[in-house]
């Protein structure tokens, strides 16, 4: 992808900073269509509409999202709002259709274990981060990209606001499997899409399911390194695991334990374009054990 050297993802690439466990911890995600300019922060939008919206959806327990079609702005006209279950079993994507932003405080927000209201999307959509005010790799890499996948004629594909970690860019989220995914090419992201639409993830370049903690997704994509399981849905675990044992359960009853530790990188990665370096400290698995 475009870039210069001093970019926060091609140094990261330089120290080869692991991709999994980086993936925000998240079961639910609301992605409000908006073809206007997003700030820094969805909280801070100056369309109270918008803000209040965002502070009301992570109160209920959902990471919001902006979203907008790659390439020109379109015109105004209804807007969308996708709602999304990551969690396996449940895992599923719909979509209301609003007039405005001033509709927004009808959109209702179900708390965990409560059905998502909407029309069901059938096909997956991939969210490609390209928040240019919160990173320039975003910017630069993640546009770039989008473009790409749309270009050959993938369907469901959008720009959205701040993943997290830039430094991974381009990084993507699919939903409903909430798997994100960094360092992509266009091969790459349309390959996770059409996993997801199978029913099934994409292990290679995986920074983790946001269902789980960073400590989960560890020991989920641990787990799949070692047995090659791709459905999506075949593994569960403790969403709120921390590094120590993780269990893992699986199909026909098996189950894993997997060792989760921290371990110190050599020296510093770049938190974001601009921003000092920060220690390096990464989880990974030490050891994935069968249990009876």
């Amino acid at each position: 992808m475009t870039g210069c050297e001093g970019r926060c993802a091609v140094l990261a690439r330089a120290v080869d900073e692991p991709l999994a466990g980086t993936a925000p911890q998240a079961a639910r995600w609301v992605a409000l269509e908006h073809r206007g300019a997003w700030p820094r922060d969805i909280a801070s939008h100056p369309d109270p509409s918008i803000s209040g919206f965002a502070a009301r959806a992570s109160a209920a327990g959902w990471r919001p999202l902006l979203i907008r079609r790659p390439g020109r702005r379109g015109p105004d006209g209804p807007t969308r709002v996708f709602l999304a279950d990551t969690v396996p079993g449940a895992a599923r994507t719909t979509v209301l259709t609003i007039t405005g932003p001033h509709d927004l405080t009808s959109v209702p927000l179900p708390r965990a274990d409560t059905p998502i209201p909407g029309e069901p999307v059938r096909d997956p959509l991939l969210l490609v981060c390209t928040h240019g005010r919160r990173d320039r790799c975003c910017a630069v890499d993640g546009r770039a990209l989008a473009v790409a996948v749309t270009t050959v004629g993938e369907p469901n594909v959008w720009e959205c606001s701040h993943l997290g970690g830039h430094r991974f860019a381009p990084t993507a989220l699919v939903l409903p499997t909430g798997y994100l995914y960094g360092r992509l090419d266009a091969a790459t992201a349309i390959s996770a899409r059409k996993a997801a639409a199978l029913g099934e993830m994409e292990a290679g370049l995986s920074r983790g399911r946001s269902t789980w903690s960073a400590a989960g997704q560890v020991a989920e994509l641990a787990v799949r390194d070692a047995t090659g399981l791709r459905d999506a849905d075949a593994l569960t675990l403790d969403p709120l695991a921390r590094p120590g044992t993780v269990v893992v359960s699986g199909p026909a009853g098996r189950r894993w334990a997997v060792e989760v530790a921290e371990r110190p990188g050599v020296g510093h990665r770049p938190a974001s374009c601009g921003v000092a370096a920060l220690p390096y400290v990464a989880l990974h698995a030490t050891a994935v054990l069968p249990l009876p």
